[in-house]
C-alpha cells in the first residue's frame, strides 16, 4: 500500500468569487488556472488557484454557494491553509507587503522549527505562509511567472493543513492507522503529522481543542482538504482500505481534472484523496489558463444553462502586464 504523497488541494468557501479572484491574483500573486462550476451544484463557481502550471499540491480552490451564511471558527474543523514560500527572507517581503496593503496578520512566528506568517482575507478565512528554508521532502511548485510577486519571494504551493479537533485520540488513530500518517513532533496542543516524502508539502498539524464550541461551516471556512495519490488504481486501493475500517466513503468520483475519493474522517472534517492527473492543462492553452468558463466534457451539453446560472467574471490576465513589486 503506497502512502499518500502529500497535500493535493484545499477547498474553501468564499462570500464572493469576484473578491477572492482579486485577492489571490493581486494580493497573493497566485494564478487562477481553472474557472469552472461545482459539479454537484452548477449554479456555484469553483475557482482553482495554483502554481504557474496548475501542478498537484499547489492549488487552493473556492466555492461561492449562493445565500450561504458566514461560517464560525471553532473546534472540529479544517482551520487554516498554509502556502509555501522559498525562504525566511521571503517572509520579510510578505510582512512588508501585507502592511502596505492593510492585510491583517500576526507577524512572523515560529512553529516546529519553521518561520511562519499567519493572515486572513475579507471573510476571515485563515491562512499562513511557511518558509521552505532548510525544508526537505515534497518539491515545491513553480511560482506564477507573469504575476505581480518577484519570483524569489512568490508562493510555490501548499504547506501544512491545520485541523482542530475535540477528540484527539480518535483523530490520531484515523491519521495513523487508516491514512498511514506518522506523528513526528508535538508543540503544546499542536501535533505534527507527516506522510510520503515529508516536509512542508506533506504535513498536517492537528490542534487538540475541547474548549472552543464546534465550528459552523459557511463562507470564510474550509470545505475539505485533499491528499495526493498517483492514479485511479491507488484510489481503488484506498477505497478498499476505508471499507476494511468501515469508514464511510464516496467510492471513486470522476472530476475530469483529477479522480477523487471522499470520506468524513471526523465530525465536520471531510478529507479527499485525489489523483495527480490529468490536471488543468488539457482544455486550455498555458497563456490563457482560467480565462474562460471551463466545463468537463460531461457538462458541455449544459453549457448554455450553466452560463445563465453563473454571472460572468472577468478573469482575463494574458493582456495585462503586472509590475513585480
Amino acid at each position: 500500500m503506497n502512502k499518500l504523497k502529500g497535500v493535493h488541494h484545499v477547498t474553501a468557501i468564499t462570500s464572493s468569487a469576484e473578491k477572492i479572484y482579486e485577492f489571490f491574483t493581486y494580493v497573493l500573486g497566485v494564478r487562477l488556472v481553472k474557472k469552472t462550476v461545482n459539479q454537484d451544484d452548477i449554479q456555484t463557481y469553483h475557482l482553482f488557484f495554483a502554481d504557474d502550471v496548475g501542478g498537484p499540491g499547489t492549488d487552493m480552490t473556492f466555492f461561492d454557494f449562493p445565500g450561504i451564511p458566514k461560517g464560525v471558527h471553532g473546534t472540529d474543523e479544517i482551520s487554516k491553509t498554509s502556502f509555501r514560500v522559498p525562504n525566511d527572507t521571503a517572509l520579510d517581503y510578505w510582512l512588508n507587503r501585507f502592511n502596505r496593503l492593510n492585510i491583517e496578520h500576526t507577524g512572523i512566528k515560529e512553529q516546529f522549527g519553521k518561520k511562519t506568517l499567519s493572515f486572513v482575507d475579507f471573510d476571515d478565512q485563515q491562512y499562513q505562509l511557511i518558509s521552505d528554508e532548510n525544508n526537505q521532502g515534497v518539491a515545491a511548485g513553480i511560482p506564477w511567472q507573469n504575476g505581480p510577486i518577484p519570483l524569489e519571494h512568490a508562493i510555490t504551493g501548499l504547506g501544512p493543513v491545520f485541523v482542530r479537533v475535540s477528540n484527539f485520540d480518535y483523530f490520531k488513530a484515523i491519521m495513523e492507522e487508516v491514512l498511514l500518517f506518522k506523528e513526528i513532533d508535538k508543540d503544546g496542543s499542536y501535533h505534527l503529522f507527516e506522510t510520503g516524502e515529508g516536509g512542508n508539502g506533506a504535513q498536517v498539524i492537528v490542534e487538540y481543542n475541547a474548549i472552543l464550541p464546534r465550528a459552523r461551516q459557511g463562507f470564510g471556512t474550509v470545505h475539505h482538504a485533499a491528499f495526493r495519490v498517483e492514479d485511479r488504481a491507488e484510489i481503488d486501493e484506498w477505497t478498499k482500505r476505508m471499507q476494511s475500517f468501515r469508514l464511510p466513503n464516496s467510492g471513486y468520483v470522476e472530476r475530469y481534472y483529477f479522480g477523487s475519493l471522499y470520506t468524513n474522517v471526523a465530525p465536520q472534517i471531510l478529507f479527499e484523496i485525489a489523483t495527480d492527473g490529468p490536471g488543468f492543462m488539457g482544455d486550455e492553452p498555458y497563456e490563457t489558463l482560467g480565462e474562460k468558463l471551463s466545463l468537463p466534457p460531461f457538462f458541455e451539453s449544459k453549457r448554455e444553462q450553466i452560463e445563465k446560472l453563473v454571472r460572468p467574471i472577468d478573469t482575463v490576465r494574458s493582456t495585462k502586464v503586472f509590475e513585480k513589486e
